[in-house]
């Protein structure tokens, strides 16, 4: 049986048509979203690739030293609807204004859609360890038929606001747990620097401790999934992964100009047998070299 052929490339988005149908027929985004034809969360070879795109709602729009690379709306969507295009490539996560022009533009037919949850972390801000769940609730995530939510879990001991984003996340697997819809929680352990800068601590140590602290949110973990980053060194990772038996996907994080470092770190882990798939997001949609495409079909060609 020959290979089925490969799907045309987007096409260039049309802002005016999009912000047409925004101003006079609001109610298309529901429309869209109600006749939207669903799959499996897992299905085929029970992989996933996911790209991820919510970074923007959370103030944090640069990629390398590029301060401003994700904020040319039309841009991200070019590149987001090539990726959901390429052979392999399961779904995406976003927040809500990219995931409704995305539906407008029928990207997500068929396609697993996982809507982000807490974005009131904003980037840089006293208050980032506070982090608010100003993105999708679990009623608008079953309203909708998504498949799935992300919330991020980011803990410094020595903040307050951990304590409130905690609660809230714990809360948030309860009510997603109620509809049995999936959640994906994303946790580090982090600290601020002199500057007031966070850091996320990708040491063996503090991946494990926020491994176990994610798994044991709220009263059910029956459809918590985890998001988890690889160690600062890559041959801790299956000692770590002992931590937990939920099913995890390894996040992406910055990659900067060593995309091949990166691929082997990812390929190495996804050994593991709780490791599911790649969530990734910056580094296949705006990798060093341009090429979208081959970055993409590289990070499937590891699953």
């Amino acid at each position: 049986m020959s290979a089925p052929a490969p799907a045309p490339p987007p096409a260039a988005i049309d802002v005016s048509a999009l912000v047409r149908t925004r101003t006079r027929t609001p109610e298309a985004i529901a429309e869209a979203a109600a006749r939207r034809p669903r799959r499996p969360l897992v299905a085929g070879n029970g992989r996933l690739m996911i790209v991820a795109a919510d970074h923007p709602a959370r103030g944090s729009l640069a990629v390398g030293d590029r301060a401003l690379a994700m904020a040319n709306r039309a841009g991200l969507l070019e590149r987001l609807c090539l990726a959901l295009s390429r052979p392999g490539v399961d779904g995406v996560l976003a927040s809500a204004d990219v995931l409704d022009d995305l539906l407008l533009l029928g990207a997500l037919d068929h396609k697993v859609v996982l809507g982000s949850m807490n974005r009131g972390g904003l980037a840089g801000a006293s208050f980032e360890l506070d982090d608010r769940f100003t993105g999708f609730r679990p009623r608008d995530l079953d309203r909708l038929g998504f498949d799935a939510g992300k919330l991020l879990l980011r803990i410094d001991y020595d903040d307050p606001g951990s304590l409130r984003t905690l609660e809230a996340a714990a809360r948030a697997v309860d009510e997603m747990a109620e509809r049995r819809l999936p959640v994906f929680v994303e946790p580090f352990l982090c600290r601020r620097r002199a500057d007031g800068t966070l850091r996320n601590d990708l040491s063996a140590e503090a991946v494990t401790k926020s491994i176990a602290i994610a798994s044991g949110l709220g009263g059910s973990s029956a459809y918590t999934w985890l998001k988890v980053p690889v160690t600062e060194n890559p041959d801790d990772m299956a000692r770590v992964m002992e931590t937990s038996t939920l099913p995890a996907v390894l996040l992406g994080g910055e990659v900067g100009d060593d995309q091949e470092g990166a691929y082997e770190k990812w390929r190495g882990a996804l050994q593991l047998p709780t490791v599911q798939g790649l969530v990734v997001g910056r580094s296949l949609l705006y990798p060093a070299d341009g090429d979208v495409r081959a970055a993409v079909d590289t990070a499937v060609g590891l699953l």
